[in-house]
């Protein structure tokens, strides 16, 4: 499998994630600081500590994607190690954030770092348990599930629209896959739209997916040729 990723992008973010959660702490502790110092000022503390609340949140929205370590683009690449060299994974370089081509076809990968019970139940994806220590995190340092169904869709048409635009005719299915890397999940989403995978499910889905609708070579190719270029192999597993 090849790799490429967009190392300056991941940097400039990770950065600048770092930067706002500094930012973030000296608003924080300001606003504190005003409450015991200048009571008289108590609307401005209000106004810090709401501000500084806001920004740890979007902080915390370039740090789970950019500054986590192993980022989500790593996970992935480590979950898929050992597929063969006609696939490869493109992090942050495409129109949608992960993009795996090959003879299983196109994928767009969503990667979820949350744990506990993740349930698909009336349309939505719902995430319990955890304990105390994942309510916190809830509350002030994880982003919730959200709706990946409408984030799928947003993928699937972005990159639809620009796979017809480059290849000037029919683009084959691009299909969606949910996929949860972090180990302490459990996933029960029987009847769920979207495939929805554990990392360590993913690659045999994958080679799975191969023998039931493989993508023509040419039509590989073809999507390849207007995809970036530059190329990061990754070694085969070596056999056990």
């Amino acid at each position: 499998m090849k790799v490429i990723t967009n190392d300056k992008l991941i940097n400039r973010y990770s950065k600048l994630g770092k930067y706002l959660n500094v930012a973030a702490i000296v608003i924080l502790f300001g606003g504190m600081a005003i409450t015991w110092l200048r009571t008289d000022l108590f609307y401005l503390s209000l106004i810090a500590l709401f501000a500084g609340f806001i920004l740890s949140q979007v902080s915390v929205f370039f740090i789970n994607r950019w500054g986590r370590s192993p980022r989500p683009d790593e996970r992935i690449t480590s979950s898929l190690k050992g597929l063969a060299n006609e696939f490869t994974l493109y992090h942050y370089c495409t129109p949608v954030s992960h993009l795996l081509v090959g003879p299983a076809g196109v994928w767009t990968i969503l990667p979820y770092y949350q744990r506990g019970t993740i349930t698909y139940e009336k349309n939505r994806w719902k995430q319990r348990g955890g304990g105390i220590g994942q309510a916190y995190l809830k509350i002030f340092a994880q982003e919730g599930i959200g709706r990946p169904d409408l984030d799928a869709r947003s993928d699937v048409e972005k990159l639809t629209d620009y796979l017809a635009k480059a290849l000037g005719a029919e683009v084959p299915e691009i299909k969606p896959v949910l996929v949860f890397t972090d180990k302490r999940v459990d996933i029960q989403v029987e009847g769920a739209p979207i495939p929805t995978l554990t990392a360590e499910e993913f690659k045999d889905y994958i080679r799975r997916s191969i023998k039931e609708n493989p993508l023509p070579g040419d039509l590989i190719t073809s999507i390849k040729a207007i995809l970036p270029q530059e190329e990061k192999p990754v070694k085969k597993e070596k056999a056990k």
